[in-house]
């Protein structure tokens, strides 16, 4: 009976301390940072300084987006923020990503918006959210979905109905995944920006009071925020949310256009831009980190807060990227952070003599000129595709260092986190292709085809559901009886190789508006392979942001009609559906474009990698059937990153689309590539 007795005890008080656990878990847990346990008041910009709860609050953050990175090191990445001194976490929501067709919404595994959120929280981090519906970022149309184009008459950020419509669909079931994390309810979110930049936009003046309302009937009660350029700053706002600011450089006229806006409000540089994005056929663009360290010195020192866009950029993986159009159009590369020797090679003298200055200008606090060199300089880490302070494979650059040296003597000497160790890379032994399946081969794995009159763009295919075609390529295919002199008429979006029976005679590009077509007899199949290299993600004509064939292409001035369309957008189901296809091995002189397959081995646990394609010219790059993105041999990124979440023990599928030309092999890195880089004036 004893013996019983001891045991029930035994049970009931684990039980009782199982039960305290959850008890203070769930209604006593201090909440992330230090702060007191109550949360009536959030945070408020009713004085000329921030204060949370009551409390003088500077807001020093760093933007990192949870898409761009692979959701095995949203840990490492936040961490490794933290402990540079980072107190907030920023992030933009791509629309895009989580609604990629009308009625169907994802926010699972890499995309878990809440999962991100609540981890920031564990970690200590406040959150800022940028929630949109558009947010640039680089992103292919700003985040906005594809689809959207498919009215004809849409007007994207405005009050038109058809766009309303859909932003009030989305952010019902956005918004609600927000309104519990917001810092009144517990949880880590201290603010939520409304739109992006909507000053250098500015098509209707209702819009933002739209976006507001939208956010806040749905529950969202916490500081609101709005951000543009100082020329922007009074077009841009909205009543009932404080304006920031977005710079590169400091300059007190930007200052004052602000003050002179809300005088006295707490002033923060929302987009504090730590680099900037590169495109295809450009150099690498990198701000030395003296220019903006000295920027980030006289923020802080006159108590105004400061979000780093970015700290880690990661990769717009697959096709995210975006473009520009000013003064012309240009891809953006993949890469949104990514490290570069080449820059360390070109630059190391200029930076060892600048940046020693720049220790000393700032009393940072380095004990020696060797060791500032040692630490900032002669390490192999480097700069950042977007030049972010974090790189791309996660590594610490120059400018991380400065930034921690700096906030920790911001922070007068009070102790910040050690710094979690890097992750490993290897260079893996190349990958011979050993099988080829030609695109012509491929086709009767799209969906279709299609068969139209005139050409279809992109958005309008009757595919996805009827949602069109977000990206990727598209092939047109019709019958002509002659040669003669083919024009494009500007109306290819964005490139377009050019085949004649399946024999390639040229390329359209928005430089070249026409080649010859060939003499021969009887009917031939001319074919476009037009390739979408990504919509403008700014800029007042996203309206007309329709891919594939946008208008009429002529053969001797007649226009061509009657065209078979085939819908490649490349998804994760089509690639899969190829292993099913009739795959051959490799020729000695194989059909372009074509899918070239190789195996890669893994001994034991993955590491980190980048992929390196030279004699290659132009393509996208799969492993296990994820689109890592394109490469092009005229760069300036010549490598693609390829993190060990993506990869098996054992054997992992490599296949290559390549448009042009290959030499068959494919290279691994323990470095990224980036180019000869340039500094940004």
């Amino acid at each position: 009976m004893m013996v019983v007795i001891r045991i029930r005890r035994k049970y009931a008080v684990i039980i009782f301390f199982i039960f305290a656990f959850i008890m203070y878990y769930k209604y006593f847990r201090v909440p992330p940072g230090e702060w007191r346990i109550s949360r009536k008041v959030g945070l408020s910009a009713n004085t000329s300084q921030f204060t949370l709860e009551g409390e003088p609050f500077q807001i020093i953050a760093g933007s990192i987006h949870y898409f761009r990175v692979p959701r095995a090191y949203w840990w490492d990445r936040l961490m490794k923020m933290k402990a540079c001194g980072i107190n907030t976490l920023t992030t933009y929501v791509p629309w895009s990503l989580h609604q990629p067709e009308r009625g169907v919404f994802n926010f699972n595994t890499q995309l878990d918006l809440e999962s991100y959120i609540s981890l920031a929280a564990e970690l200590g981090l406040w959150v800022i959210v940028c929630p949109g519906p558009y947010i640039s970022s680089e992103l292919d149309l700003g985040g906005l979905p594809s689809w959207l184009l498919r009215d004809d008459n849409m007007r994207l950020r405005t009050t038109y109905e058809g766009f309303t419509d859909a932003v009030n669909t989305y952010f019902d079931t956005l918004i609600p995944k927000l309104v519990h994390l917001q810092f009144k309810k517990g949880g880590p979110v201290i603010a939520v920006q409304v739109e992006n930049g909507y000053g250098s936009y500015a098509k209707d003046e209702a819009y933002m009071l739209f976006v507001k309302k939208a956010l806040q009937s749905r529950g969202i009660n916490e500081l609101l925020l709005t951000s543009d350029n100082h020329d922007m700053i009074r077009s841009g706002g909205v009543a009932g949310a404080i304006r920031s600011l977005k710079l590169q450089r400091f300059n007190h006229r930007d200052l004052q256009e602000l003050t002179a806006v809300q005088p006295n409000s707490p002033i923060i540089v929302m987009d504090l831009w730590t680099g900037w994005y590169d495109v295809w056929g450009d150099l690498h663009h990198v701000l030395p980190p003296e220019n903006m360290m000295s920027t980030m010195k006289a923020i802080l020192r006159r108590g105004m807060s400061v979000n780093l866009y970015m700290f880690h950029g990661g990769s717009s993986f697959g096709f995210m990227s975006g473009a520009f159009a000013d003064p012309s159009y240009k891809a953006l590369v993949p890469s949104y952070g990514s490290t570069d020797p080449v820059c360390l090679t070109c630059h190391k003298q200029i930076k060892k003599k600048m940046i020693a200055a720049f220790l000393v200008q700032e009393s940072i606090t380095i004990t020696t000129q060797q060791e500032a060199v040692q630490k900032y300089i002669l390490s192999p880490l480097t700069f950042a595709d977007y030049d972010a302070p974090l790189s791309e494979a996660g590594d610490y650059t120059p400018k991380y260092h400065l930034i921690r040296d700096l906030l920790s003597h911001h922070r007068r000497g009070e102790s910040l986190l050690h710094m979690p160790a890097l992750q490993y890379r290897q260079a893996y032994e190349e990958v011979i292709m050993y099988q080829h399946l030609p695109l012509w081969d491929a086709l009767s794995f799209t969906e279709g085809p299609v068969t139209s009159h005139r050409p279809v763009n992109m958005e309008s295919l009757p595919v996805n559901n009827g949602n069109g075609q977000s990206s990727g390529y598209v092939l047109y295919e019709t019958v002509v009886t002659s040669g003669g002199l083919l024009r494009s008429g500007n109306n290819v979006r964005d490139r377009a190789l050019v085949f004649v029976d399946r024999t390639y005679i040229g390329l359209f590009k928005r430089q070249t508006a026409e080649l010859a077509v060939p003499d021969g007899k009887g009917r031939r199949t001319l074919s476009l392979l037009v390739e979408n290299c990504g919509r403008v993600h700014k800029g007042r004509s996203l309206d007309k942001q329709h891919r594939g064939l946008v208008g009429d292409i002529l053969l001797n001035n007649v226009p061509l009609r009657n065209f078979t369309i085939y819908s490649l957008d490349m998804k994760p189901s089509f690639i899969d559906s190829l292993y099913q296809a009739p795959w051959k091995n490799l020729p000695e002189n194989p059909v372009f474009p074509g899918f070239f397959m190789g195996r890669l081995f893994v001994y034991g646990y993955p590491s980190d990698t980048f992929v390196k394609l030279p004699g290659w010219e132009k393509g996208v790059v799969f492993v296990n059937g994820l689109n890592l993105g394109r490469y092009w041999s005229i760069g300036p990124q010549q490598t693609l990153y390829l993190p060990a979440p993506f990869l098996n023990g054992g054997i992992n599928q490599v296949i290559i689309f390549e448009e042009q030309e290959g030499d068959y092999k494919v290279q691994f890195d323990d470095a990224a590539d980036l180019g000869m880089a340039a500094d940004i004036l």
